[in-house]
């Protein structure tokens, strides 16, 4: 599994643990890759995405510790950071579900417009946007927000077996119609998902409010035959 941090992914991780709970399934044999880590926290900072999975998925979870995977953020290993993410998510097959967000300017990880749409895990430098949007994690205090992350490229998430790009609230109705029925542009990183042959959507209505073909879409999900998977 390829895992999101951020806030709209929280409702499906709090679902995983339910269903957890209820021993209708187990991840003892699950490896598990972050899309992203800032760099330039200290290690264990609260505001680390491999602490932030931690602490509201992992840990109430039976993964085993070593199979939760993340970029190395260590300046010693930065210039190599990419490649060897890169190579231990090979060595296990691959991500066959990747959970995805998607940015008010249509990133996804930190793939920031005009990102290459064949890009592999590297270093990026966030936008303004960016760091504006992920202020609200550091008490609302800008300068506090890390400038560089180390992130999966948009190819990286392309080759995953499934992609599941959740999305709510009106801040990104623009976004998820630009990455959706715009066209396919680097300038809108989520746009490359119309490349995939499994992409699925989800969106509650405010999300979905600018789609054009929103009520088409929600014709063709119920007229889906009972063989065809989400």
């Amino acid at each position: 599994m390829g895992l999101a941090t951020g806030s709209s992914p929280l409702a499906t991780y709090a679902e995983l643990v339910r269903r957890y709970e209820g021993e209708e399934i187990s991840f003892a044999a699950v490896q598990v890759f972050l899309l992203d880590e800032y760099v330039g926290l200290e290690a264990g900072d609260p505001q680390s995405y491999r602490a932030f999975i931690e602490r509201e998925f992992i840990s109430r979870i039976d993964l085993p510790k070593e199979n939760l995977h993340s970029p190395d953020v260590a300046d010693a290993g930065l210039e190599t950071s990419g490649d060897r993410y890169e190579s231990t998510i090979a060595a296990v097959g691959g991500i066959d579900l990747q959970l995805l967000g998607i940015g008010t300017d249509g990133h996804i990880g930190f793939n920031e417009p005009s990102s290459s749409l064949g890009s592999r895990t590297r270093l990026k430098t966030l936008t303004a946007a960016s760091r504006a949007d992920n202020a609200r994690f550091f008490d609302n205090n800008l300068d506090q927000v890390p400038r560089h992350v180390v992130t999966q490229g948009v190819g990286t998430i392309l080759d995953a077996g499934h992609l599941v790009l959740t999305a709510t609230g009106p801040d990104k109705a623009g976004p998820v119609a630009r990455a959706i029925e715009g066209p396919l542009t680097a300038m809108v990183p989520a746009s490359a998902l119309q490349l995939h042959p499994h992409a699925t959507v989800v969106l509650d209505d405010a999300a979905a409010s600018k789609l054009e073909l929103a009520d088409y879409y929600r014709e063709t999900f119920a007229g889906k035959p009972s063989w065809q998977s989400v």
